[in-house]
Parts: C-alpha cells; structure tokens; sequence
C-alpha cells in the first residue's frame, strides 16, 4: 500500500466535504507515494505518538484530531509536523468529518446507548452539493482518466465508489495552426470515436479533479461539462438524536461507563429519571445544546460542557452525562480499525499506546 490508497479508502468513510468548514482535514503530512506496511491510529498526535510510530515502524499516523489546525508560519525541530515529514511519516487526520459520516464517531458513541431510529442532531444543507463532469476520451485512455478521476475525489454516490457512465460517440476537430493534437493532424477536419465519460464531483474536490483531469487525459485541450447536480443524498450532520431503551439515569451512566472503560462519569440529573431518547455529540457539545433541547431529547451525552450549557439543559428539563472530551471520541478507533483492515488487507493497523486522555479523575 501506499499513502494515496490509504487517503483514498478514508475519504470513502469519511468524505472530507463532510467536514466543518473551520476544520483541516486530509493528509496534513507525507508523500502520498510512500510505501506503508504499518498504520497508527490516535485521537491525538503528539510528540510522543510519532515517536512510537517511528520506532515501531508506522509509515503513516491516523490522527482523528489535525495536529495542525490553523496557518502555520514555521515548522521547527521539534513540533509534531516538523519530526513527522523528517521521520518520513505521513499524518491523515478525519476529525468533523469522521463526525457527520455514517459509522463514525457519533454514530460509536450512539451505539454505546444502544440508540435506535437515529438521525444527524444538526444537520447541513446538502442541496448543490456536487457537479456532474462530462468529458470525452479515446477508448484506450478511458481507464487511465477514470482512475486518475476517482482517485481525486469523483465518482462516489453512497457507499459506492468509482461510479460512472460510458457511452460511444464520434468526436469532430480541427486543430488550427500550433496544435499538436493526440488524434490526427493538426490543420484538417478529423473525426475521432470517443467515449463519453460521465461521473459526479463533491463541489470541495473539483479543483483536485480538473487538475488530475488534466493531467491523465491525452487531449491538449479536453472537453469538459460541469453540470450542478440534484442533491438525494440522505440528511447529513453532526451529533445523533434518536430512541434508546427505557432506562434510569444511574442504569444508562452505569452501562456508559462499561462500555467506554471508565470509573466515572459528570452527570447533571436526577439518577433515578428514567430516560427513553437521547442525543450524543462526540468531543465538546456545547454548540449542539440548543438542537438537543429543541429535538425533545431527555439526556444528551458528551465528553464536555460549559457550566452554563449544563444549567441550560437542566432548566429546560433535560439531563447531561460528560464522559470528558477524548472518551467521548476514542472508541471510534477501534470500529476505525476494523474498517480499514477489510479494506487495506495485508496492513496492519493498530491504536497507540502513547494516545490517552490527558484529564483522569482525582
């Protein structure tokens, strides 16, 4: 494997224009044509987790968090970045968009409350969400284009990926004077059969694919289409709200605490509530407290809040459960790792032992 075909099966679990648009997600850094054997799996990148993938030989780090996050003006020995790309270790980071994709990390922490008939907790609009790309290619070239198309970010619908449409037609040009054209002579009217190539383009990845486009396709000047196309993809968001089975406040802490491997938990209710739907927000919830309250959800479990977003909860007649912020996210990794083993055979994928949750309680 090489580092492209892991960026290439993690933007199909977790497409990057699913992310937030603060976020920085994608391959943050390596050399996509790097060979790798061995794949680390973090929720944060620190000093210490490169450390570990360079002495057991990681060639990449998955790091849920981007351990770089704003514009960086400097990259000194020393920082994660700087002792990554000189150790040759290249670093992919989900983050929001492992968050809004299905199976992710709201959808782990869903399952840890046995969450049924869920739904995203905040959704975002996906109307005008991708192009359709028409363009026209001579029949030996088709595989090499559609490939480079794919690998840029084109063709998914759902969970299938390398989708297009092919369809034989005749192509007509005449190159004026100064053409050096792929197919005949320049200065005469030619006629050339051509395929007509048709995929969808997520609107983040057109630019990535035009150029990958422009580099696969033999044609000096391609023909290309860009067609907005009609969203029916299914409601995306962040957090999940749905219905969990009848329980007590202390019965669903108890069985949270089970599952996510801790000794304690803050909750802000009544233990002895009984509680039937649920909303989760992975990380910090405080921006989703507003849509918990307004989805009529009874508990909404996180890994932080502010003391005013708890209050804000309890006053409105609901329950908070703060398991701290990393627990909130980490057993995402091990689905995660699952996930990639069946799609990456032959790599191997583990969690670091260097990665841990930086808060433990007194």
């Amino acid at each position: 494997m090489i580092v492209a075909d892991l960026v290439r099966v993690m933007e199909t679990l977790a497409p990057t224009h699913l992310a937030a648009p603060w976020d920085n997600v994608g391959l943050l850094v390596g050399d996509p044509s790097r060979s790798v054997g061995r794949v680390l799996l973090t929720i944060d990148c620190r000093r210490s987790v490169v450390e570990e993938a360079v002495r057991g030989g990681y060639g990449a780090i998955v790091s849920y968090h981007p351990p770089i996050f704003e514009a960086q003006k400097r990259f000194v020995a020393g920082s994660v970045a700087y002792e990554a790309a000189r150790a040759d270790v290249a670093i992919y980071s989900p983050h929001t968009a492992l968050d809004a994709a299905d199976g992710g990390t709201n959808d782990v922490l869903a399952d840890a409350l046995g969450m049924t008939e869920r739904a995203p907790l905040q959704t975002f609009d996906p109307p005008d969400a991708e192009y359709k790309l028409v363009t026209f290619v001579p029949e030996g070239d088709v595989e090499a284009v559609s490939r480079a198309l794919f690998a840029a970010g084109a063709g998914r619908i759902g969970k299938y990926t390398s989708c297009s449409f092919r369809s034989p037609g005749t192509g007509t040009f005449f190159g004026e004077e100064g053409t050096s054209p792929a197919v005949g002579e320049s200065g005469r009217l030619e006629k050339a059969p051509e395929l007509r190539l048709e995929t969808v383009v997520p609107i983040a990845r057109v630019g990535s694919v035009m150029r990958a486009l422009r580099a696969a396709h033999p044609y000096e000047e391609p023909a290309v289409d860009l067609l907005r196309a009609a969203a029916f993809a299914p409601a995306r968001g962040f957090g999940r709200v749905g219905s969990i089975p009848a329980a007590t406040m202390a019965a669903l802490i108890e069985r949270l605490k089970g599952v996510l491997g801790v000794a304690h938990v803050l909750a802000a209710s009544d233990g002895d509530r009984e509680v039937s739907r649920a909303a989760v927000c992975a990380g910090s919830g405080g921006a989703l407290v507003g849509d918990a309250i307004r989805a009529g959800a009874q508990v909404f479990v996180t890994g932080e809040l502010r003391h005013h977003d708890a209050l804000r909860l309890v006053e409105a007649g609901s329950s908070a459960i703060c398991v701290l912020h990393t627990v909130s996210e980490r057993a995402v990794l091990s689905a995660l790792r699952e996930r990639l083993g069946a799609q990456l055979p032959g790599v191997t994928f583990d969690r670091s032992r260097e990665d841990r949750e930086p808060f433990v309680f007194g």
